[in-house]
């Protein structure tokens, strides 16, 4: 279906589509599960989307085709245990050598880490924001091995791990942009990556709504529907509410995208808003459902909703 390259080019097995159909995307998958959601995100957005944008030729042809049909998973390295927003003081190094860089150091947090094929990788080959590249890193390169899975308060069923670099040879080849330039590929990466991960919340709240609607429904005390109760019909109204402004706001801001006009403050406003809402939501829909909403699948939405706050 070209659902794992939405904003990729048709040749690369992609469908060439926007930024909106790409949080859509995002969106669906989530009402169903956060956390094959997020991982498809990590792998359709922060790796395949960055390899389209900023890959030579020769590198999309390698590595996009595979990784749109599903054959190889896809992942990218920013965040390390004392970097993450403040990502000019990461610490993976990358030397000089023979036609390449030798990697040290290692990532944290790293969604798709235990079974990504194919990761971009940001480490330092100089001083500063001007001394941040973007590498191609793959899976069996020696010297490059993932460690601890990370047991998370939510999202538990997408794949986080420590990535550990051990003298780990990386060809030329593999830079992904241009030398020293990876603080632009990651900046602008952030931007449409904040965008696209917005609709994980959208589908979340989605989730939580229809749980709770369904249940006030069917659920009598005193003769009739608990939904007939005002104090319930203020709760699901501020749920529809908090519901519908998110998503007018995400999708306003991936419809400017598509149009060419990304606004940072934006792209990162709508990930704000929309994460603060779902746990809201999720709450309200927990207080709807009583003690069946301890028991059932709400603190699953809650501990997810959490998770893309932070």
């Amino acid at each position: 279906m070209g659902l794992l390259g939405i904003t990729v080019n048709e040749k690369y097995g992609g469908l060439g589509s926007g930024y909106l159909q790409h949080t859509l995307a995002m969106e669906a998958l989530s009402t169903a599960s956060g956390s094959v959601a997020l991982s498809y995100g990590a792998h359709s957005n922060l790796c395949v989307n960055q390899i389209h944008r900023h890959g030579t030729d020769v590198q999309k042809d390698k590595y996009l085709p595979p990784l749109i049909a599903g054959t190889k998973v896809g992942a990218l390295a920013m965040s390390e245990p004392g970097a993450g927003s403040d990502v000019v003081s990461m610490q993976l190094k990358a030397t000089p050598k023979d036609g390449g860089y030798v990697l040290n150091g290692n990532k944290f947090w790293i969604t798709n880490g235990p079974i990504a094929d194919t990761l971009v990788v940001y480490a330092k080959t100089g001083e500063g924001s001007k001394g941040i590249t973007a590498f191609i890193i793959e899976k069996g390169m020696q010297g490059f091995s993932t460690h601890q899975k990370l047991d998370k308060f939510g999202m538990r069923g997408s794949d986080t791990c420590e990535l550990v670099f051990e003298d780990c040879f990386v060809p030329s080849e593999n830079i992904l942009g241009k030398l020293n330039k990876g603080a632009g590929v990651l900046m602008s990466g952030l931007d449409l990556e904040r965008l696209v991960l917005s609709g994980g919340p959208l589908g979340l709240m989605q989730a939580a709504f229809d749980v709770a609607v369904e249940y006030v429904h069917e659920r009598k005390q005193f003769g009739q529907p608990v939904g007939a109760f005002q104090l319930m019909q203020g709760k699901i109204a501020d749920m529809y509410t908090k519901l519908n402004a998110s998503r007018s706001y995400v999708y306003a801001v991936a419809r400017a995208c598509d149009r060419g006009d990304i606004s940072r403050r934006d792209c990162a406003g709508a990930i704000l808003y929309s994460s603060d809402r779902v746990v809201e939501v999720a709450m309200d829909a927990m207080q709807c459902l009583g003690g069946n909403g301890y028991i059932n699948g709400m603190p699953r939405l809650i501990s997810s909703g959490s998770i893309i706050q932070c």
